[in-house]
């Protein structure tokens, strides 16, 4: 499993329009055949941060989900409403579901 987090810092006057955008990229993305999981989380005690945590089948699936049209699209519509830029975090799974 490949997961990553991303942590975004939106601009308050923006967080409305950078909700709906991830949402689309969200649920766009889930539909990818490698796309395991994709949450999308606010914080409680700062609605301008947001963590993006996906997981995928592999790294390659990953690199995939980078050329797609709604990420691409995404990418570009939230450029403008970011505080700061994002920072990503790439993790190889250690354990996963229900393994034992």
């Amino acid at each position: 499993m490949y997961v990553v987090c991303v942590a975004v810092s939106v601009k308050p006057s923006s967080i409305a329009q950078f909700i709906t955008a991830t949402l689309d990229n969200a649920r766009h993305s889930r539909q990818e055949p490698g796309n395991v999981r994709f949450d999308v989380l606010q914080a409680e005690e700062d609605p301008a941060r947001f963590t993006l945590y996906e997981a995928y089948l592999s790294k390659d699936d990953f690199a995939k989900h980078q050329q797609t049209e709604h990420y691409l699209r995404w990418k570009q519509a939230v450029a403008e409403w970011m505080a700061q830029p994002r920072q990503a975090v790439r993790h190889r799974s250690v354990f996963w579901g229900n393994e034992e």
